[in-house]
């Protein structure tokens, strides 16, 4: 069984340190949702796990399987079983699905000789119209088809561990129901999950089995979905001590304007 375990965690980015110590393990087949106000550190976290450009590590250890995620280029993490969904998934003009596709399986030592039919299968599920699998990956595509496009390609991965980058972003209620369902059933074959989000709109579907509070780069609780709860009716107030709304931006707020993961 399969195991992300990360420990006092800390980094940031550019000359801001943002994570504070960072402790969490994520078994095969569990679902954990990360929720915080804005500048808390999620998207940050997201980042520093995948190993995204400008971003650094000052202290603690990742594994997945016992191997040093730290260690490795995003490439690599990658493919030892660490897949990113993108708050703001990139364009790439002249280079389609089907490709990229083939060229992760391949690297992963995979076979892609079903790509076609597997992608045809997928697009059917989460209701991804057949007609953009034969684009260039995310050109002219909405917000919400961006997001089960990117469902798509974590569901024929299958890497070990998924980190949800506010998958609910810009997600009307079918789109997030048909993502988040194929999320849910993933994690029941036994693929790990780290749900980072805002609201809980997106644990109405995928079910989490712990919930954490991260509050100013630190997890300030953890508990079960009761949690949501405390959320819906006291808001972040509770956990912060004032309102979330009036907490201004930050480095982490900043940090989602920059540009993609994978652009130098």
């Amino acid at each position: 069984m399969s195991m992300l375990s990360i420990s006092d965690l800390r980094g940031g980015v550019a000359d801001t340190d943002i994570l504070h110590g960072i402790n969490l393990n994520v078994d095969a087949g569990e679902v954990h949702a990360i929720m915080g106000p804005n500048g808390a550190g999620k998207s940050t976290l997201s980042a520093v796990l995948m190993g995204r450009p400008g971003y650094y590590v000052s202290g603690g250890t990742v594994t997945l399987d016992g191997a040093d995620i730290l260690a490795m280029p995003t490439w690599q993490r990658a493919a030892a079983g660490l897949h990113l969904v993108m708050q703001y998934p990139s364009e790439v003009p002249g280079v389609s699905i089907q490709s990229v596709l083939i060229e992760a399986l391949q690297r992963r030592g995979r076979d892609d000789d079903d790509v076609d039919a597997l992608l045809a299968t997928e697009a059917e599920r989460i209701g991804f119209a057949p007609a953009f699998l034969a684009r260039s990956l995310n050109v002219d595509m909405s917000g919400g088809e961006k997001k089960r496009n990117e469902t798509l390609q974590l569901a024929v991965l299958q890497p070990k561990v998924a980190i949800l980058d506010e998958l609910d972003s810009g997600l009307d209620i079918d789109a997030l129901r048909d993502c988040s369902r194929r999320v849910e059933a993933l994690s029941d074959e036994g693929m790990g999950v780290v749900a980072i989000t805002h609201y809980s709109r997106l644990l109405e579907e995928l079910r989490p089995d712990h919930i954490h509070i991260l509050v100013k780069g630190c997890i300030v609780a953890s508990g079960g979905p009761e949690l949501a709860d405390v959320l819906e009716r006291d808001g972040y107030g509770a956990f912060t001590g004032v309102d979330a709304a009036d907490e201004g931006t930050s480095a982490d707020d900043a940090s989602s304007s920059l540009d993609d993961l994978f652009r130098m």
